[in-house]
């Protein structure tokens, strides 16, 4: 049985401690917040039924059609900011990839990093919030999913809530990380 063993570092490239596996596993989980509101909108896109009623703008009948689009690249460009997450605990956090031209092996200034998150982790928060104190007047709209599609939405969007402090606590890690250790 062979063991694993890790490549020495570059003398140019920063070293900085193992990232703790709950903050790991933090930034995993923010990236993964996304995923059923995203496949939500994706059965939409589709024209899976999904409870939507007529009037609303979402109903079947209107799906695939020209807003497909819209409801797929809003959940790709969705599920990506969040896959940005796993950038605050990985080697690509901080050192520039290889396969990236003229920049490839370059440190990644940790304000570059922390900036945009701190950014991003109070707009989602303050978003995801607003619109959770909001839900059941939204949801109350003409055509709004009701029994079973109304709780199948609700437990779509729900893990949104938890994106902007998970975020907030891996982007925290991160600085406290890069600040100390390089």
């Amino acid at each position: 049985m062979a063991t694993l063993t890790a490549a020495p570092a570059s003398p140019t490239a920063p070293t900085a401690p193992a990232v703790s596996w709950p903050i790991r596993w933090a930034a995993h989980a923010a990236a993964l917040t996304l995923a059923p509101s995203g496949l939500w909108r994706l059965a939409i896109a589709v024209g899976i039924p999904v409870g939507w009623g007529v009037g609303s703008g979402l109903e079947a009948e209107l799906f695939p059609g020209k807003w497909s689009f819209y409801l797929v690249a809003l959940s790709l460009f969705a599920e990506g900011l969040g896959l940005l997450t796993l950038g605050l605990v990985q080697r690509w956090g901080e050192v520039v990839p290889r396969w990236i031209p003229w920049l490839r092996g370059r440190r990644i200034p940790p304000l570059a990093a922390v900036v945009p998150a701190v950014l991003g982790a109070v707009a989602v928060t303050l978003v995801t919030v607003s619109a959770s104190f909001h839900w059941s007047t939204s949801m109350a709209a003409p055509g709004a999913p009701t029994g079973a599609g109304w709780w199948l939405m609700t437990l779509c969007y729900a893990p949104l809530v938890l994106w902007g402090p998970l975020l907030g606590v891996v982007t925290v890690a991160y600085w406290r990380r890069r600040r100390l250790h390089g």
